[in-house]
């Protein structure tokens, strides 16, 4: 199990994450129109992504997730991850200040300030969920 800071490379080492990865994020289709929506409103954000390799929504959301951030073009400097064990916790104190309860929680930010998450699963799909969360502010 990874538990930390976390490539998306580290994550895929993990055999679970993997075998998930190269079925869901082969299959996933994105909204196209909400892809053009999506691309300009992700200029000059980060987004950390807090997942277990344990969980399978995080295996299946944070598939998704990276199909969206390639057809769109994100940066892997835009994107963080940090693993956590089953209890939400990860080493060295990483999340403690960032109120995690459920995984994958996505983090949008801009000039290191939180601007909107999605917790555990998005409301409508992933993409909507973000041009959403990022036409708020």
């Amino acid at each position: 199990m990874v538990q930390n800071s976390a490539t998306r490379e580290e994550i895929l080492s993990v055999a679970e994450m993997k075998e998930k990865y190269d079925s869901a994020y082969f299959s996933y289709v994105p909204d196209q129109e909400t892809l053009k929506q999506l691309k300009p409103l992700l200029r000059d954000k980060h987004i950390l992504i807090v997942l277990g390799t344990w969980c399978s929504d995080s295996r299946l959301h944070v598939s998704h997730f990276y199909k969206i951030a390639d057809d769109a073009g994100i940066p892997e400097n835009s994107i963080s991850q940090i693993c956590v064990d089953e209890m939400k916790k990860a080493e060295a104190g990483l999340i403690d200040q960032l109120n995690i309860i459920s995984v994958p929680t996505f983090i949008f930010m801009e000039n290191d300030q939180e601007i909107g998450r999605i917790i555990e699963a998005p409301t409508h799909t992933l993409e909507s969920d973000m041009v959403q969360i990022l036409t708020k502010i």
